[in-house]
């Protein structure tokens, strides 16, 4: 038989486990050199995607150079390559320059962001950085490459 408290307790542990995995699915934006870094010693020139994942990791998305297009999952430690597919492409090398990324995310902090949980950029050069507020609360916002305004701030 399940008492009150054991009732209570099973949905309060859930919820607990279930933002301990949201949160380990972001990154401060203090960390921001420390995951360029690690992107630049890979290789990678352009970036289409940066999210971070669990268990101290990220994984990157985007161009080594005109031709080689890499999908790479690094340690945040070490910056070592845990996995990685390359594949070469004939489209040409696209994306966001480290600065690029800098600059987008300085926008999504003006905006509150204190945590990323993924950044991408589409081929109309719109950048979209999803993460969280000092108070935990959901924060999507939407930059125009190369612009140091947001296009578009959503609070969920």
């Amino acid at each position: 038989m399940m008492t009150f408290k054991t009732r209570l307790l099973i949905p309060a542990t859930a919820m607990m486990m279930v933002a301990g995995v949201a949160q380990a699915n972001s990154l401060s934006l203090d960390r921001v050199d420390e995951v360029l870094e690690h992107a630049s010693n890979f290789g990678f020139t352009h970036v289409e995607e940066i999210e971070a994942k669990s268990g101290n990791t990220i994984e990157i998305e985007g161009w080594l150079d005109e031709e080689w297009y890499a999908d790479a999952r690094l340690s945040l430690e070490t910056g070592e390559s845990l996995k990685e597919e390359r594949e070469r492409l004939v489209t040409g090398a696209w994306g966001m320059s480290e600065a690029d990324v800098r600059q987008a995310l300085e926008v999504a902090r003006a905006e509150g962001m204190v945590d990323v949980e993924e950044i991408k950029i589409d081929k109309q050069g719109m950048i979209e950085i999803e993460g969280m507020d000092e108070n935990g609360r959901e924060l999507e916002v939407e930059v125009r490459q190369g612009s140091d305004t947001a296009h578009r701030v959503e609070h969920d």
